[in-house]
């Protein structure tokens, strides 16, 4: 999905937020460099490729190359804590499979990428009305009954947090078919609030699944920048679980079977998916 132009304010928004945040010494000549390589950019390219290259940017600029480093360990460590809490709950419910997905989708609601910035009561407001949450496209049978005759599958983690989450479901996959092999998919450089190798391991995601970086500091997964070895892992996988706006982003026009999970944030994704916004989406991929 190439950029729209509606992603070109959120883009230049992001720059500009994130420079405050990080503490850019001279902001100036990073919005030159930024809004230099916007005016020379590929339309074709995706939003979340954008991103990554102005990411580089502000990284050189703050001589950090992890900015958000501290964000992520504090809230993986906040969601971690009220796992036992989600787990009780999902293994009382009369569907526990699915409803192991809706806390992974709502879990897409946590991100502090300053364009989706959502702030901790409303994150915490969405898990108390769980119950009441409807997927505004619901294919979790069908993902469940394709569970069973996997032999691999790659799960395409996203934001820090979220992957709490993310580990409830892969639990629940494995009791599904503890045959299955299972990757689990994170960036290969720390981008915006982006979940890496390091988080994945802090959490426990190894519990489930094998950890491994797709080598490239984009947001989402823009294949031909990945490694070889993700290459290799993403083409041999009989399906993919993609999470969040910036996979679906990446990987709506792939001819292969891709599971999108996430939450509409903004009226782009929800257009072209067909749902409104602020939704639930467990969305087979249309190949």
């Amino acid at each position: 999905m190439k950029i729209h132009d509606k992603c070109l304010p959120c883009v230049v928004n992001q720059v500009i937020k994130v420079a405050n945040i990080t503490g850019v010494d001279n902001k100036e000549e990073l919005l030159r460099e930024a809004f230099t390589y916007l005016s020379k950019m590929d339309f074709e390219t995706t939003t979340p490729e954008i991103i990554g290259e102005i990411f580089s940017m502000i990284k050189k600029h703050t001589n950090n190359s992890d900015p958000y480093k501290k964000t992520r360990n504090y809230y993986n460590k906040l969601f971690l804590k009220l796992l036992p809490e989600f787990e009780r709950k999902i293994e009382q419910a009369e569907n526990s499979f699915q409803l192991a997905v809706r806390y992974a989708i709502v879990g897409n609601i946590i991100d502090f990428n300053p364009i989706h910035n959502t702030l901790l009561e409303d994150i915490f407001d969405y898990f108390e009305k769980m119950e009441q949450l409807e997927l505004a496209i619901d294919d979790s049978k069908e993902l469940a009954e394709d569970i069973l005759n996997l032999k691999t599958l790659l799960y395409l983690g996203d934001n820090c947090g979220e992957i709490c989450m993310d580990k409830i479901l892969l639990k629940k996959i494995k009791e599904l078919n503890p045959n299955v092999k299972i990757f689990f998919g994170v960036r290969g450089k720390p981008v915006v609030n982006d979940s890496i190798a390091e988080d994945a391991y802090a959490v426990g995601i190894d519990e489930y699944a094998e950890v491994i970086d797709n080598g490239d500091g984009s947001l989402g997964t823009v294949l031909n920048r990945t490694s070889l070895e993700f290459k290799e892992v993403y083409e041999k996988a009989d399906a993919v679980i993609a999470k969040g706006q910036a996979n679906y982003e990446c990987l709506s026009e792939e001819k292969k079977k891709i599971y999108f999970l996430l939450m509409t944030k903004c009226d782009v994704i929800a257009n072209d998916i067909g749902a409104p916004e602020k939704k639930m989406i467990c969305m087979k991929n249309k190949v």
